[in-house]
């Protein structure tokens, strides 16, 4: 191993190690599961002016650009990962997946 390798793996941190998980370029996803992220459901999108936003009041109905029997898309930061409808537990909304956007695709959406 030369110096400047023997620096490299001096300054990585031992649960990123590559050699310490047995595969090359492994990293352990167990320190993943504790990271928080967001996740949000989309009903629709709407473009308005500020004239009709202003405009709007309690009892106002919004349309959105999306019909009530297409599933709504579920995102986490951002990025689409499934679409699903709503559903009702116990007196609380959930969702239901309907479809699940595959790795290659959520990838596709990060690089633009």
């Amino acid at each position: 191993m030369t110096e400047e390798q023997q620096d490299m793996a001096a300054a990585t941190p031992p649960e990123l190690n590559a050699n310490q998980s047995g595969g090359a370029g492994e990293i352990d996803l167990d320190l993943l599961m504790d990271v928080p992220v967001y996740l949000t459901v989309e009903v629709g999108r709407k473009r308005m002016t500020i004239k009709e936003l202003l405009a709007l009041t309690s009892g106002s109905v919004v349309s959105f650009d999306r019909s009530v029997t297409e599933p709504m898309d579920i995102m986490v930061n951002g990025t689409l990962v499934a679409r699903g409808e709503v559903v009702s537990a116990e007196g609380q909304f959930g969702l239901r997946l309907v479809d699940v956007v595959s790795p290659k695709e959520r990838l596709q959406q990060l690089g633009g």
